[in-house]
């Protein structure tokens, strides 16, 4: 299979996304090295080669949408991801959390069905390939406390404020 990735810049930095021959995301993130956003995707959905687009059609849109304002254009964007049954479960219900309403780790992991994960709720944000589509940004430390993410604490903090003013 042969992916398509286009780099998009965006006020919180360069935006890439790859996505399979159906348009549907299988990684995405702040970087514009395509390469490091395929080590992310799963190894039986990671595609033989990619080749670069100046335009992904409804994800580029999307991307610019969502960076000018648009916070819900990301929700109706197809990801592919795959893992054990409870991060797949865990990356739809962070699709479900709600722009501007950051939630904690331990509340996540009780909106994922299990309470007591809190540490598979974190993983769940750190093992997920596609930022932004799935936004693993939204979860956060009792407290307030930023919690880690791959793409940067000051991209999680511009997201963050970007959907506090934008919402």
């Amino acid at each position: 299979m042969t992916a398509h990735h286009s780099t998009t810049i965006t006020p919180a930095g360069p935006f890439t996304t790859v996505v399979d021959e159906s348009g549907v995301v299988l990684a995405s993130g702040w970087t514009p090295d395509p390469d490091i956003l395929l080590t992310l995707v799963h190894p039986t959905l990671r595609p033989g080669a990619t080749a670069p687009r100046p335009d992904l059609g409804p994800v580029t849109r999307a991307v610019v949408a969502y960076h000018d304002g648009d916070l819900t254009c990301i929700d109706s964007i197809p990801v592919k991801q795959h893992s054990g049954e409870f991060l797949e479960h865990a990356w739809e219900v962070l699709r479900k959390v709600p722009a501007g309403e950051p939630v904690t780790y331990t509340e996540f992991a009780a909106l994922a069905g299990r309470p007591a994960a809190v540490r598979g709720a974190a993983s769940a944000c750190a093992r997920n390939a596609a930022a932004l589509f799935v936004p693993c940004h939204r979860v956060v430390r009792v407290g307030g406390g930023l919690g880690g993410f791959r793409w940067g604490l000051p991209t999680k903090r511009w997201l963050l404020s970007h959907e506090r003013s934008s919402g």
